[in-house]
């Protein structure tokens, strides 16, 4: 299959068509569960029960595995649902209340029962970590857990918790020793001081026992490891889709995940952040989606601001 190419057909056909060990990384963000309906019967995200929505994606990230190279890692956006509580959340006549997420979604979808015995009704069903831990045992290694800290949500009409304010983005490898750019993604150090530098540089150099330490000439105070509480603000898109994940967030994933040239996969392609940050940084990419119209918002978001339509 050709880079730099958004083909529109299901995920998992799709990555099927693509050989062993031909992708360097995958980001992506998967239709959340019950969520939202995107009008075509080979969507994920309708399934009865969150087993069902997990079992989905645990098939199509082993279809992920296969295509990464050994050194492959995988990014994953993800976001957690709540059981029906016998409100708003699963009562048909109040289903319009959702717009907010874009298309209204199927009644069934709103406050299904689920085959958990521990999940009773207004619990946290805990998608991103039961999807998490599923990846695991197939195979992936679970690297880390990032925190999406949102400066500002959509307001909540909750009175029992805390309006929500986070997603999750998961780390995960093919291999235990994989490509990580880590130098790339350094941030600027909050406490950078020469006078304590030079201090604790000496400090290091002399301290019984660190040997590893003794003849350090040199550290980089000013910059430091990539925390992993990651503040990004949402940003309003005014095209027809509605689960779009802001570019700054992805940045790094591509940065840390794909050297210059390589190949980022994105099986939930959507209106092609992906894409659009992946040839920003001079990566290519490859994409899926079962939405046309939502390939077309691609392709003239590429245009506008990459100046390039896929070929």
């Amino acid at each position: 299959m050709n880079v730099n190419v958004i083909y529109n057909t299901e995920c998992l056909s799709g990555l099927k068509m693509l050989s062993d060990n031909s992708v360097n990384c995958c980001v992506t963000s998967p239709p959340y569960f019950g969520l939202r309906d995107y009008g075509n019967d080979a969507q994920i995200g309708l399934e009865a029960t969150p087993e069902e929505y997990i079992e989905k994606l645990v098939e199509v990230f082993r279809e992920v595995r296969r295509v990464l190279k050994d050194d492959g890692t995988l990014w994953v956006n993800i976001g957690d649902s709540y059981n029906g509580s016998g409100k708003a959340g699963n009562n048909p006549d109040n289903i319009g209340k959702h717009k907010t997420f874009g298309k209204v979604g199927n009644p069934r979808t709103f406050g299904v029962p689920v085959r958990l015995k521990s999940i009773k009704p207004k619990d946290l069903i805990g998608i991103p970590w039961m999807l998490a831990f599923a990846l695991r045992a197939d195979g992936w290694y679970l690297r880390q857990d990032i925190i999406w800290a949102k400066p500002s949500v959509m307001p909540e009409s909750v009175k029992d918790r805390c309006t929500k304010s986070h997603e999750y983005i998961f780390l995960l490898s093919k291999s235990r020793k994989y490509y990580f750019d880590n130098e790339s993604i350094k941030e600027p150090s909050t406490t950078f001081d020469t006078s304590i530098r030079d201090r604790d540089k000496t400090k290091m150099n002399n301290t019984p026992g660190r040997s590893k330490m003794r003849g350090l000439t040199t550290n980089d105070y000013e910059m430091r490891n990539k925390r992993s509480v990651w503040t990004v603000a949402t940003h309003p898109f005014k095209g027809g889709h509605f689960a779009v994940f802001p570019q700054r967030l992805i940045v790094d994933c591509i940065k840390a995940g794909c050297q210059e040239n390589g190949v980022v996969l994105d099986p939930f392609m959507g209106s092609g952040t992906t894409a659009i940050v992946a040839r920003k940084l001079n990566r290519n990419y490859i994409g899926f989606e079962l939405n046309p119209d939502y390939i077309k918002i691609a392709d003239d978001r590429l245009r506008k601001e990459v100046g390039i339509f896929q070929y």
